[in-house]
């Protein structure tokens, strides 16, 4: 039986300030969970209405009831378990071959589904701006599918980190080259600008190259591309020249 301690600490974690204050997130669902024992989070505890689903490993489970599971699951209909795990410590990776760039991404399920086009893709890697929304979010977890795990993500100074990069610096742009057309550099980095306000402009500053996903259709209410559905058609077609 959770205590009402414990289930106060797990609904407080849906808010960054008291992941960080507890170096706690929480992770549901047995798929998402068994993707944790191959990667390198550190699972605390996991509390599930049907442990013997799920093979834990040495971790400590607790048998809970669905009402539990609802109290304590961020989920409108929850599934069969949540796992409690430690924050990794971030550590950034040497610069990969094709990088995502984040620059101010704020809504949750755009993070998630980038974290696992990036995993789709392999890209090992993506560098954020610290106002990007926190990865640990539970939507952005829920989002990613598992691919949270594979995928390296780090939080930093945009401009000092562009400026010193050795990739180049790629952004999106209504106004730049034809991605059709575009010739992909041997080392780069895709910048996503922030949902409503695009790139700032510290980041356009320090952009080569800008590339654009042109409207075939003719019609003219469609105002814009969702983000992430913009950098899944940009990462098909970089990636499509590996087999011209």
């Amino acid at each position: 039986m959770l205590t009402a301690h414990t289930i106060k600490v797990l609904q407080s974690l849906d808010k960054k300030k008291f992941r960080q204050k507890y170096n706690l997130f929480l992770v549901e669902g047995n798929k998402t969970i068994t993707e944790l024992f191959k990667s390198n989070f550190k699972i605390k505890e996991i509390f599930s209405t049907d442990p013997q689903k799920l093979d834990r490993g040495d971790v400590p489970l607790t048998h809970i009831s669905d009402n539990e599971l609802k109290k304590i699951s961020f989920l409108q209909h929850p599934k069969d378990s949540v796992a409690i795990c430690y924050l990794n410590e971030e550590k950034k990776q040497d610069d990969g071959n094709l990088q995502l760039v984040l620059d101010g991404i704020q809504d949750p399920g755009n993070m998630g589904t980038i974290i696992r086009l990036a995993d789709w893709f392999g890209i090992e890697q993506i560098i954020c701006s610290k106002d990007t929304v926190d990865f640990y979010n539970p939507k952005v977890i829920m989002a990613s599918m598992g691919s949270f795990t594979r995928v390296n993500i780090v939080y930093t100074d945009l401009a000092e980190y562009l400026s010193q990069t050795e990739n180049v610096n790629i952004g999106t742009d209504m106004e730049g080259e034809n991605i059709y057309s575009f010739r992909k550099p041997e080392k780069m980095n895709l910048i996503l600008g922030n949902e409503g306000n695009g790139m700032r402009p510290e980041t356009e500053r320090l952009l080569e190259k800008s590339v654009m996903i042109p409207r075939f259709g003719q019609s003219q209410s469609t105002e814009s591309l969702n983000v992430s559905m913009a950098a899944g058609i940009i990462l098909g077609q970089l990636f499509s020249e590996r087999g011209q």
